[in-house]
């Protein structure tokens, strides 16, 4: 198991400890406890099957409210699956999961699909979090990147192979390039937000889905960068380095604060889930969203998010009240 893995299972861990006591705490034996009316209520009587697939982002925050609410329902199964934002939204929109897991808004060609098919449904941010650009912890040159700087490296036309052909003062040091794959929404925002299109990116990198394959690669050359959610830079923070990012307002590093502030400018991003009509009219498709906003801190402290600003979390309640 990888220093990742080990990381996103111990935070599940700690989720589950956490909110368990929390809610044991505060529930009591006073049934008519907001805090618990959703996930206990019942005393275990919802059932169902709810069916989540999409962006590996969001799901350690599925996977953490899908563990959290089975202990309270038992008899209600939530399956999460992790086939990029792109794939989750294929299989959405052609009717086969429940709630889509997504690192970026839906595109107009996708809800045009799930339109097509029928699929109704309503996007919830869950979540906020950070795109983090990293390279390895001997590179002592590359402590802050421009967009512009970023761009020559990442950009579809960067011919860019040395670290000196991004700025004369850098060495010439070999770049070796490592990132999520097409089908990631961390790709459609990064290539959106520093190459001015989603998808615009230069191909010869190595591409992947794992973000521990990323991890592994920019640690092998001291020459590798490459780029992913913040939340796996401060679960290995000795193990990478990250660069501060330059957006215009000067550098500023990636962080929870800085993402929260909206200081880290261009890749502080929300998550999201896009939730299904017909999941949200079941009792227990309803308890599920309502427990996953409801304890939406917690999850998202404890998976190393950064969580919503009570402005979001009103509003993505309010999604839920709405469906409902």
């Amino acid at each position: 198991m990888t220093t990742t893995s080990r990381g996103r299972r111990n935070a599940l861990v700690a989720v589950m400890a956490s909110v368990a006591l929390l809610l044991t705490a505060c529930g009591g034996s006073d049934a008519g406890n907001e805090s618990t009316s959703t996930g206990s209520e019942s005393g275990g009587a919802l059932s169902g099957e709810i069916q989540i697939d999409g962006s590996s982002t969001v799901a350690p925050l599925s996977e953490a409210a899908a563990e959290l609410f089975q202990e309270d329902n038992p008899d209600v199964r939530v399956v999460v699956g992790t086939s990029g934002t792109g794939g989750g939204f294929e299989k959405f929109c052609a009717g086969e999961t429940d709630i889509s897991d997504a690192s970026r808004p839906i595109k107009d060609e996708e809800a045009a699909i799930c339109e097509e098919n029928g699929v109704k449904y309503e996007e919830i941010i869950v979540a906020n979090d950070g795109l983090a650009v990293v390279v390895n912890t001997e590179n002592d040159w590359a402590e802050c990147l421009t967009v512009e700087q970023l761009s020559m490296i990442w950009g579809p036309d960067s011919k860019a192979d040395s670290w000196k052909d991004i700025d004369p003062s850098f060495p010439d040091e070999k770049l070796s390039l490592f990132g999520p794959g097409t089908d990631s929404g961390t790709f459609d925002y990064f290539t959106g937000e520093i190459n001015g299109e989603e998808g615009a990116s230069r191909t010869d990198y190595q591409p992947s889905e794992d973000d521990n394959v990323i991890v592994q690669g920019v640690q092998a050359s001291k020459g590798a960068t490459g780029y992913f959610g913040l939340s796996y830079v401060e679960e290995n923070p000795d193990a990478l380095k990250a660069v501060q990012v330059d957006g215009g307002e000067g550098c500023v590093a990636p962080s929870t604060e800085t993402v929260l502030d909206g200081s880290y400018t261009p890749l502080g991003r929300p998550l999201f889930i896009y939730a299904k009509e017909e999941i949200v009219a079941q009792p227990h498709g309803l308890a599920f969203l309502e427990f996953y906003i409801e304890n939406s801190d917690a999850i998202a402290e404890q998976a190393l998010y950064v969580p919503l600003s009570d402005e979001q979390k009103s509003e993505s309640a309010a999604k839920i009240e709405s469906l409902s």
